[in-house]
């Protein structure tokens, strides 16, 4: 429409690509399960809150529960409708026209897309194009030539699974005068799983790194997608500012209740996660043992919960597992970087089976 912003002209719906299937591996959620006892504390929160009175606008009670979860301080935590109501909060509150964002694409195309209505400038610092590995020394002169005001990465990588190496953010922190932020919404599938991501989080560098900032979520590990709760841990002037701006109620009381309860209870959901990287690691593997033999396919390594896999016609694949098999996942080979490759949500072991067989058909039929 003529008259709306400039900026925000030409933008089109976000859309997932859905379609209803009998087995679902496309968007990242958690597949599996949660424990009947951590259950039961989700469903006992929701009964019994009101919902006659407007919630909290700062959701203090889940803010503690989110700060004793990573030792820091109820200041340091800003909690949000999703990831992507703080990402575009973000990007609002610190960019606009001559406040560059620096991405290292292939990465989530949300960061893109937010950045630029916002009328943010993004500056890309592409990923090796056959590991996906990112050149630290080619970010930091990015991120110096135009001084930009943040760069984002994302660890583990979304789509290509990769975590980020600690010393490019240190690099980062002690090379540039760019706010960091660093995605971390399926590190709780990167490492000990008992320890819940933890061991590879940077959360803690955030007290020392007032220009550090950590994106955390209970969509993906917790099992939690649709309640849509993000939550920031950053510089306290940093969560005054984007509180500041920030929608008015945007976390209703269901969500709050619950969420205290899914953090409070977070012990709970180690088995599931423990099962969700096993299951990778089978998944990965049982791929490239199917694939081995097929010119140009690829499967990398994962830290989150999914595999992305190179396989020629990807979308043709695509197409003939949701349309013969039932079976969605995610199509990106026609996002820049992504030729041909598919991602793959981690499922439950028999959803893995199903997939890996189908695959293996439409395989052989190429072959």
């Amino acid at each position: 429409m003529s008259r709306a912003r400039k900026a925000l002209q030409g933008f089109e719906p976000y859309d997932p690509a859905f379609t209803p299937c009998r087995v679902n591996l496309s968007a990242n959620e958690n597949t599996h399960d949660v424990p009947m006892p951590f259950f039961n504390a989700l469903r006992e929160a929701m009964a019994s809150t009101p919902l006659n009175r407007y919630p909290d606008p700062m959701a203090d009670d889940l803010r503690r529960q989110i700060a004793e979860r990573h030792g820091v301080e109820v200041e340091n935590v800003l909690v949000g409708n999703g990831g992507d109501e703080i990402l575009f909060n973000l990007f609002f509150t610190f960019g606009g026209p001559g406040h560059a964002l620096v991405t290292c694409p292939p990465d989530f195309s949300e960061y893109a897309n937010f950045a630029k209505m916002c009328e943010m400038p993004v500056v890309s610092a592409w990923r090796d194009p056959e590991t996906f590995a990112i050149d630290v020394d080619a970010l930091v002169a990015a991120v110096n030539d135009v001084q930009a005001a943040m760069v984002v990465l994302t660890s583990p990588n979304n789509p290509t699974g990769d975590l980020v190496d600690p010393a490019i953010v240190r690099r980062l922190l002690d090379e540039t005068d760019a706010l960091v932020l660093l995605d971390e919404a399926y590190v709780e599938f990167a490492g000990v799983p008992e320890l819940l991501g933890e061991d590879k989080s940077l959360v803690g560098w955030v007290a020392e790194n007032p220009r550090l900032m950590v994106l955390r979520t209970l969509s993906k590990a917790f099992g939690l997608a649709g309640l849509r709760v993000g939550y920031l841990v950053a510089d306290p002037a940093v969560v005054d500012m984007v509180g500041a701006i920030r929608q008015l109620y945007s976390e209703d009381v269901i969500a709050q209740s619950v969420a205290v309860q899914a953090v409070g209870h977070r012990e709970l959901m180690v088995p599931v996660v423990a099962d969700i990287v096993d299951q990778r690691e089978r998944l990965a593997e049982r791929l490239a043992e199917r694939l081995a033999a097929l010119p140009g396919a690829r499967v990398w390594p994962s830290s989150a919960n999914f595999v992305l896999l190179r396989v020629p016609g990807a979308a043709t694949v695509r197409a003939r597992l949701r349309d013969e098999y039932s079976i969605l996942v995610r199509d990106f080979s026609v996002a820049p970087g992504l030729a041909d490759c598919l991602r793959i949500t981690v499922g439950t072991a028999e959803e893995n089976d199903l997939l890996v067989d189908a695959l293996t058909s439409l395989v052989k039929e190429t072959a």
